[in-house]
This record gives structure tokens, sequence and C-alpha cells, in this order.
């Protein structure tokens, strides 16, 4: 198998922190993967050390060929990157943040200059091409941001975080750019913490939690393995949480889980709507009072709930901050 990223037992830490705890992984030339994780999972330190920014305390990591301490400026000429923080220049235009980094990638002036107005259009950026990036809302840096990562068409792309800060409509064109990209032969490793992404973009999901990879496979298998479809139903009375557990178990088929905060019962389910359908009789037979219930696929929180027995959760601020630090 052609591998044109590939990673053996990356450590990382900082501090007390464990940012990475012995990640392997490999990335099928043409294909997309998505490292899926809530913050602190350690996603962003995988792509810092892919992107040479930072070196691991141990383990090896190679892309498009070139080791990644041993030969990381061949590494960076090789790259695309759009980091979680949008990186243009404020005082220059949009035109001109994309025409540095062609020149930077020594494209040649005609193709530089042909490229950034090519994005800008694509990025629905053509008529703030010549204003100043300081003029930017946050979402429109973030879209220069990653118009700036294709400039050179490069063999590998990395995306930390990509929609984050993105309205819906932008998010949608930014998938079909990716999508693109891919159709032409690129190379993509990006993460997220929505499965929606993964699930539209992903050939490979690699699901990571605390340093280390917890989950491998497609979208549909991730999917599979937490029971597809869920009831999530909020009732009026907190009292009565543990009684409607009781009462829908018969339609579970994996565990059932409550959250007592917000009164809220998730049941994995098969059948779809009409299951629903049942459990609305068999909570009325009960009488049971429901303030809210719908049939939804599942979320991230849900991948995780299944496989680590916790809901997906940010790291504490202290923690956050110190691997930020480091990282910049």
């Amino acid at each position: 198998m052609n591998h044109i990223i590939e990673a053996s037992g990356l450590v990382k830490t900082y501090k007390e922190v464990i940012a990475l705890d012995g990640l392997d992984l490999e990335v099928e030339k043409g294909t997309v993967l998505a490292l899926l994780g809530p913050n602190g999972a350690g996603k962003t330190t995988a792509v810092s050390i892919f992107t040479t920014l930072l070196e691991p305390d141990s383990g090896w990591a190679r892309v498009a060929g070139a080791d990644v301490l041993e030969e990381p400026n061949e590494v960076r000429k090789r790259i695309g990157l759009s980091g979680q923080n949008a990186a243009v220049d404020l005082d220059l235009t949009g035109f001109e943040n994309l025409d540095m980094v062609g020149r930077l990638y020594h494209l040649g002036r005609a193709v530089s200059r042909a490229r950034a107005r090519e994005l800008l259009e694509t990025f629905g950026l053509a008529g703030a091409g010549d204003r100043p990036v300081k003029t930017y809302s946050g979402g429109m840096k973030r879209r220069l941001d990653l118009a700036a990562a294709l400039v050179a068409r490069s063999e590998v792309i990395f995306l930390d975080e990509p929609t984050t800060g993105l309205d819906p409509r932008s998010r949608i064109e930014l998938w079909k750019v990716i999508e693109d990209l891919v159709a032409q032969g690129s190379t993509l490793l990006l993460t997220t913490q929505y499965l929606e992404e993964a699930d539209r973009l992903a050939d490979d999901i690699l699901v990571i939690d605390h340093g280390h990879a917890i989950a491998h496979g497609t979208a549909d298998e991730l999917k599979a393995m937490i029971g597809g479809e869920r009831i999530e139903v909020r009732v009026e009375d907190g009292s009565e949480l543990s009684r409607a557990n009781d009462v829908l178990a018969q339609l579970a088929v994996g565990e059932t889980h409550l959250e007592q905060k917000i009164d809220t019962l998730l049941v994995p389910i098969q059948g779809g709507a009409a299951t629903l359908t049942q459990a609305l009789r068999i909570l009325d037979g009960a009488g049971i009072g429901i303030r809210d219930v719908g049939l939804r696929r599942p979320t991230l929180d849900d991948v995780f709930l299944t496989l680590t027995g916790h809901v997906a959760e940010e790291i504490e601020e202290q923690q956050e901050e110190e691997i930020e630090e480091v990282a910049s």
C-alpha cells in the first residue's frame, strides 16, 4: 500500500500533560484521513509534528517520503497547512497574502498572481481581495487562511479543524473544495470534532483520545459500532428519568445513557421512525411526561461515550494553555 503519511509510536508531553501517547497512523496517497477527537485529544499536536512545527519526544513520522526530523525542509516543500488560527498578514490585502505565499513557494510572479485570484474567487473573497485583511470578518480571515494552504497545490495538505468559525454556507463550500482537491490527487489529513464533517469528507477515520488511537474505520463502520440511530428523550420530571430508562430498555440495541443534569435519556435503536413511534406509545402508557423527544444520528459524544465510557470533553484551561504556549 502506498502510504504518503505514516507514523509510529509518536509521544509528546508538555510538563504533566501527555499530548500524544504512542500514536500510530498511515494515510494512503490520494485519500482523506480524519483525526476525530475532542479538544485536548492530541489532534493539533499530531499535525504540528507532521508539519515540523514540533518534534516528538519519541517515535518517527514521514510525509511524502521525507522524515520530519531528518528532512524538515523537504517536508515543508511538499505540504500545505492551515492551522486553527488564521496565519495571515492583517496589513496586506487578501490578494497580496496569497500572492506572497505563491512567491515563497517559487511559483513565479504570473502564476502566483493568477493562483491568488483563482482562490479568492473559489472562497468567495473576490470582492474583498483588494482590501486589507484587518477589515475582514473572522470567517473571511479563516477562509483566506485556508486558501493560502492551497496556493502551491501541495502533495499533502494538513487542515486543523478547517471549518471552525465558518458559517454553514462557507462550511459546505469548503467541503466542495476539499472534495475537488482529492479528486485531483491530493492527500489530506484533517482534524475535526464533527462526525458530520468526517462522514462527508473522510475515506478513513482515526478516533483519538488522550493521545492514542481508540478506534479506526470508515464513518459507516464507526456508526455501526455505536448502534447507528438513537432516541433522545427529555422528561418533564427529572425524577421519572430512571423509570423512562427502564420502560425503554426493551427497545435498546446497546447500552442506554442517562444525562441527569438535563433530564435526558439516550437510547440506541434500530428501526428509525417506527421505533420512535413505539417509544412514544410506551412512554405514554407508562404516564411519563415528555418535554422533548427526537430521533438523531450519532454525534461525536455518542462515539466517545461508547468507546471510552465518557462524553467528549475539553481539557482543562491550564493544560490547553500549556500546549498552545509550547506549540506556538
